[in-house]
């Protein structure tokens, strides 16, 4: 024994925590944005068996114990501290993330787990758990830190993986930059989508997607003028093309017609980057699009999240 004092656990703690929507096209595994659509997450410490209440989106689909996602990135943060772990945990989750949809529902659990614990931890132990930690700690479940970065921090991300492990620095977002989201009732797992993409590529896509990602951050920070440019991708859209028919097909219809249209994540939702004074005219596209493109979709219009994860008091009980 090290002689250092058991840090332990207790209470209550509930978290908010945003959707994402990770690449925007160019900025594969590197760019993300974080939007106003939330999971609610209640944990409690109890002393009997860990269980899971979870309603809304999926909540028919996962675990309902130890083997939940938040359970687990919630378990490995207090690990990363050196804490204590609680005999068993009380979780109400609702969900309102769209599960395989391309919209960050891992990242929004294991985020949602890493801020639990935060709030579950005594003070030293809370600020130990930073946002760096916690960065390294989504990661390592996650398996790559854009959605996850953006969860964590809000607004916009640029994350990178190094000797170090990984990194996130913030792009504050536009004040008139949001967003609108085809959601299509279909699902691709994650890890089919990246399945599909080729080994390697070539230098001139490469230096296409290096030019259209620096033209991004700044269409997202500053020149939303340059939303449609900095969208162009190379790189790993029209690669998942059979594996998403109906979701490229919509992106090209979208793009053709002026609207910043991109794949979300891995899909198969469609983006639309867009600003206020915009948004009537890119929906009504949109809406013309959606009505002509096979599948079912809804439409939303998802504001940029600008604060990334937060604990907020009067946990809901069940």
């Amino acid at each position: 024994m090290s002689g250092q004092p058991v840090v332990r656990v207790g209470g209550s703690a509930r978290v908010l925590v945003p959707a994402t929507s990770a690449n925007l096209g160019p900025g594969f595994d590197s760019l993300g944005l974080a939007l106003d659509l939330h999971d609610d997450v209640r944990a409690t410490v109890v002393d009997g068996p860990t269980r899971v209440v979870a309603e809304g989106e999926g909540g028919d689909e996962v675990p309902d114990g130890d083997e939940h996602l938040v359970v687990r990135a919630l378990r490995r943060a207090l690990d990363a501290v050196g804490a204590e772990q609680p005999v068993g945990l009380h979780l109400v989750c609702r969900n309102a993330i769209p599960h395989g949809r391309g919209l960050g529902s891992s990242a929004a659990a294991v985020v949602a787990g890493v801020e639990l614990a935060r709030g579950l931890l005594p003070g030293a132990s809370a600020a130990e758990l930073d946002d760096d930690l916690a960065l390294r700690v989504a990661t390592s479940l996650e398996g790559h830190p854009d959605n996850a970065a953006d969860a964590l921090l809000g607004g916009g991300t640029v994350a990178w993986t190094d000797e170090h492990g990984p990194h996130a620095v913030r792009v504050e977002p536009h004040p008139e930059l949001t967003a609108l989201a085809a959601v299509p009732t279909s699902r691709l797992a994650t890890h089919h989508a990246r399945s599909v993409l080729p080994a390697s590529v070539s230098h001139e896509d490469a230096a296409a997607n290096v030019a259209r990602t620096a033209v991004l951050v700044e269409a997202l920070r500053a020149r939303p003028d340059l939303l449609l440019a900095g969208t162009d991708d190379r790189l790993h859209q029209r690669q998942r093309a059979a594996a998403m028919p109906a979701t490229l097909g919509l992106v090209h219809a979208l793009r053709a017609q002026g609207a910043a249209a991109v794949v979300s994540g891995a899909g198969p939702t469609v983006l639309v980057l867009t600003t206020t004074d915009r948004l009537d005219a890119d929906r009504a596209v949109a809406q013309r699009a959606v009505a002509g493109a096979e599948g079912d979709w809804r439409l939303l219009h998802l504001a940029v999240h600008r604060q990334g994860v937060v604990r907020v008091a009067d946990p809901p009980t069940r």
